[in-house]
């Protein structure tokens, strides 16, 4: 079964609060009954911002949550009083997290870093107090500008998991059993397709008490970047990986095709992802003998760095995690 505590898709209401408004006010007091005006701006409504925390993994607090509902600023006063500000409404989101609008499916922003913040739907501007319009032909104002209304909309937020190196392959290829071999991950495994439904993270350690991250995306199908299957939701997670791992099982009818359509996925959904580093490697490659080993590397592409190895036996495991490094570093 899927973890059902990743979220990386969710749909949520915000509200944004309307600023007060202006007051029109004329001072006043025992020793002046005739004053200039002194009416105070209205406060700003607050806002909906998202705020990154590398903390977080997954969209799930926001699963249940669907309405964002924020302050109203409150109304100027009399002495230059402005009102006050309508309190935001700051919302932890994993890095990765892409704000878009669900009606034209525009990106609005994305979220990488920790602690950087956007606003997802700002609040209404406080009015303007009368003593704003206060001029040479009209020193005594009697009006002042209302505050402006907040906005009522939904927006999408979509996680892309961010990763130094990313598993791409079929359904089955060995990359749940790669991540766990090399990582404290525990992935949930067996000898058939769509084991994996969500991405699963694992930190590699390396040498020195160096480490880096590496993500076992779910199985791309054939047509998956035009959507069959899941392929939208499982393709969009590889765009944030520095380097793309390739899994190809050694029993594969043809190596090199499987390949090839893996990579005719990625340029269909992004051209962009083509420009990232790659790495081949052969899975189940305990079951190849030295002979069948070098028939099988003289069919691969000669300017793709390749590696056979077996995460059954350990065979290239530690020369897998050299050559990641080199890449990364």
């Amino acid at each position: 079964m899927a973890n059902p505590n990743f979220i990386d898709y969710v749909k949520i209401n915000c509200r944004s609060g309307s600023g007060g408004s202006g007051s029109w006010s004329l001072f006043r007091d025992k020793f002046n009954s005739k004053g200039g005006p002194d009416g105070g701006d209205g406060g700003p409504g607050g806002s909906v911002v998202l705020r990154g925390n590398a903390q977080l993994w997954t969209l799930l607090h926001l699963k249940y949550k669907k309405h964002i509902i924020c302050d109203d600023g409150t109304n100027g006063g009399k002495g230059r009083k402005t009102g006050k500000t309508g309190a935001n409404q700051i919302i932890d989101v994993p890095l990765g997290t892409v704000a878009k609008d669900p009606e034209t499916g525009e990106v609005l922003f994305e979220i990488t870093k920790d602690n950087q913040t956007e606003i997802l739907l700002k609040g209404g501007r406080g009015g303007l107090g009368n003593w704003n319009f206060k001029s040479s032909v009209n020193q005594t104002p009697r009006y002042a500008q209302p505050g402006e209304d907040g906005l009522d909309e939904w927006k999408v937020l979509e996680l892309k998991v961010l990763a130094d190196v990313g598993l791409v392959g079929f359904p089955n290829a060995g990359k749940s059993t790669l991540l766990s071999v090399v990582s404290a991950a525990k992935p949930e495994i067996a000898d058939y397709p769509f084991t994996t439904l969500v991405p699963n993270l694992g930190i590699v350690k390396y040498h020195d008490y160096q480490s880096f991250v590496m993500a076992d995306i779910p199985g791309i199908i054939e047509g998956a970047s035009e959507g069959k299957g899941l392929g939208h939701r499982f393709l969009r997670h590889i765009e944030r990986n520095s380097i793309l791992l390739f899994m190809v099982p050694a029993d594969s009818d043809d190596i090199v095709k499987e390949y090839e359509v893996l990579l005719a996925e990625l340029k269909q959904y992004n051209p962009e992802m083509l420009f990232k580093d790659r790495v081949l490697a052969i899975s189940k490659s305990d079951m190849l003998d030295e002979e069948l080993t070098e028939e099988i590397q003289a069919t691969l592409p000669q300017d793709l760095k390749t590696i056979f190895i077996s995460s059954v036996t350990g065979y290239n495991i530690p020369q897998l995690k050299d050559q990641l490094w080199k890449m990364l570093h």
